[in-house]
């Protein structure tokens, strides 16, 4: 079983999406911005994934600057209880397999965590090619 928390709107966790379906798998598709997050769901996600709130946080088309969420000395406490607030503040995707959990960025990092590759060629978001045609790694 392979789980996304995802954000439709975002172009990585998109292409992550389509790297877990084209190695043939269908994973449960969490739109967290619609649900949002509890606390005890992202501290074991965090725990699994060897993240922080600070190390997970989103600062980029987030309000996590408005928020002063980036200042020296925020607690991890603080960064948390605003992403149950601001569920967009929490870095994506973060994908959960038998084989870890992981913030997947850069999008070809997914492929840590999955027990089987796409065949190839694939490529990220911005067009780069991650594998080619015989779904060997290219670098």
């Amino acid at each position: 079983m392979i789980v996304i928390h995802h954000n439709p709107d975002c172009g990585t966790s998109r292409n992550v999406l389509n790297f877990i379906r084209q190695a043939g798998f269908e994973p449960i598709v969490i739109e967290y911005l619609q649900h949002g997050w509890t606390k005890p769901q992202l501290q074991a996600l965090f725990a699994a994934a060897d993240l922080t709130p600070k190390t997970a946080l989103r600062t980029t088309k987030s309000p996590a600057k408005e928020l002063g969420l980036m200042a020296d000395g925020v607690s991890n406490e603080t960064i948390l209880e605003a992403m149950l607030i601001h569920p967009i503040l929490v870095n994506r995707p973060i994908v959960c397999t038998r084989r870890g959990t992981k913030l997947c960025r850069p999008s070809e990092s997914v492929l840590d965590v999955l027990e089987a590759w796409p065949t190839g060629p694939l490529f990220k978001e911005g067009g780069q090619q991650v594998l080619d045609d015989n779904g060997k790694l290219v670098k």
